[in-house]
């Protein structure tokens, strides 16, 4: 089985279980700080079972329908969690209004703790293996997952240390208002993973240091032609499409030009790994003298 699809199976398996471990922590206390984090935890799920659709879909072959591959459906998937994000917030914001118009005390608030604080443990191990992993095998699912998941430990730490205090000072506003605090945190990381996710189904460029690998690549390699130009770039996934135009001198064969070409692309696919190439070849005077200039 694909490596990044067995992540995707993992996150959706370990996300069940801190769902069932919260929950269980908030019906044990009452808490609305601990029902925020459990809301959270219901959506950690959901994305994770929409990482995985969109990680099986994004592993099928280019076919005569999607000739460039299926790679921008985990962009989907990443713009589904942050819109998802913002809606558990909105659930959650209602409850710690609710909250703060009737305060109530806590039950069994240690054990609940102590719950909810080993589902956090879990999650932190996880958060950490699906962002490297993630970078790693360039799934942009997996890496938004991962950074959502990073955010939930954040909060919930802060909701374990607010509740304890809720608990020993009697200041039992503190709970509905760690609970408005966790929905405005995952608002703002739901609006970051839906702007990323936005950038790669807008065909953004790749980033300035990869860009920047690129041309050196060209410039090296690019023997015996006299400038490459239009050099454009864009990513989808785990894929980086390259293409430019290379100028070669008018008396230059085919088969110069072709062996030429063969080169360059052999070197971008040891650099960028993921990298689909489409070389325009041009004649000497289609030349612009700008660009990049052949070393």
């Amino acid at each position: 089985m694909n490596r990044t699809l067995q992540i995707a199976i993992g996150s959706l398996m370990l996300g069940l279980v801190v769902l069932a471990l919260k929950l269980l922590a908030w019906r044990m206390t009452g808490s609305v700080a601990l029902y925020s984090d459990a809301m959270e935890s219901i959506v950690n799920v959901a994305t994770a079972l929409a990482a995985l659709v969109a990680v099986r879909i994004a592993l099928r072959p280019a076919d005569a329908n999607h000739p460039y591959g299926h790679h921008k459906a985990e962009y989907f998937s990443a713009v589904m969690e942050g819109v998802m994000i913002v809606v558990a917030a909105l659930l959650i914001l209602h409850k710690a209004w609710q909250g703060f118009l009737a305060p109530q005390p806590l039950d069994a608030p240690v054990e609940g703790l102590a719950i909810n604080a080993a589902a956090s443990v879990l999650n932190a191990l996880w958060c950490w293996v699906l962002i490297r992993q993630g970078r790693k095998l360039r799934s942009p699912a997996l890496e938004a997952d991962g950074r959502h998941l990073f955010t939930d430990v954040v909060s919930s730490l802060g909701v374990i240390v607010g509740v304890a205090l809720a608990v020993v000072t009697g200041w039992l506003v503190l709970d509905p208002l760690l609970a408005a605090l966790v929905a405005l945190n995952i608002l703002w990381s739901g609006w970051k993973v839906t702007k990323e996710s936005m950038s790669g189904l807008m065909d953004e460029a790749a980033p300035d240091h990869m860009l920047a690998t690129i041309r050196g690549v060209i410039s090296r390699e690019a023997i015996g032609a006299l400038e490459a130009h239009d050099v454009r770039t864009r990513v989808a996934g785990r894929v980086t499409f390259i293409d430019f135009h290379l100028v070669v001198p008018g008396d230059s064969t085919v088969e110069a030009a072709h062996c030429i070409c063969d080169r360059i692309e052999a070197a971008l696919k040891d650099e960028v790994p993921g990298a689909q190439i489409t070389i325009h070849i041009e004649p000497e005077h289609k030349a612009k003298h700008c660009g990049v200039v052949v070393v």
